[in-house]
């Protein structure tokens, strides 16, 4: 099992509109970045846990979990000629967009945010907290998982 963070906008796409999903899941669409992509179509794996980061907004926060619960599939927006994610050179035969499925666990009682991760050395080698992470989907190596855990607990 591995880690990752996903961030999104709050207004857009937020912890609390997961947990409201049918059957609490979602397709997470609409990534259009080729490194954040090739996560999910190549390393992203069933059982994988979710950290769920409410980015642009306030304050920035790791405020959830999610598990994956459907691997690597065509993000059907790319197809559709209405969506803002439409994508004329992708295929069905040969589609240029992936996604996963996330399913809600738990919004955390306490949020971890951006500031207290940064003043914190143990967060060092999160690559959330190094300069230029611009990535919405990132791995987090297990150690930082462990901490983030401990963390929102206390």
């Amino acid at each position: 099992m591995q880690y990752w963070l996903f961030k999104s906008e709050p207004d857009a796409f937020s912890i609390d509109d997961l947990a409201k999903r049918p059957k609490q899941t979602e397709s997470w669409d609409g990534v259009r970045n080729y490194q954040a992509r090739n996560f999910m179509r190549d390393e992203i794996k069933m059982g994988d846990k979710v950290f769920f980061y409410h980015s642009s907004c306030k304050e920035p926060a790791i405020v959830g979990i999610a598990e994956v619960v459907k691997e690597s599939h065509p993000d059907k927006t790319q197809f559709d000629k209405n969506s803002k994610y439409y994508d004329p050179k992708a295929t069905k035969e040969e589609p240029r967009w992936f996604l996963v499925d996330i399913k809600f666990e738990e919004k955390f009682e306490k949020q971890l945010s951006l500031k207290e991760m940064k003043a914190d050395k143990r967060y060092d080698e999160m690559p959330l907290v190094k300069k230029g992470s611009r990535l919405s989907i990132m791995p987090i190596p297990k150690k930082i998982a462990t901490l983030i855990l401990k963390d929102v607990k206390n």
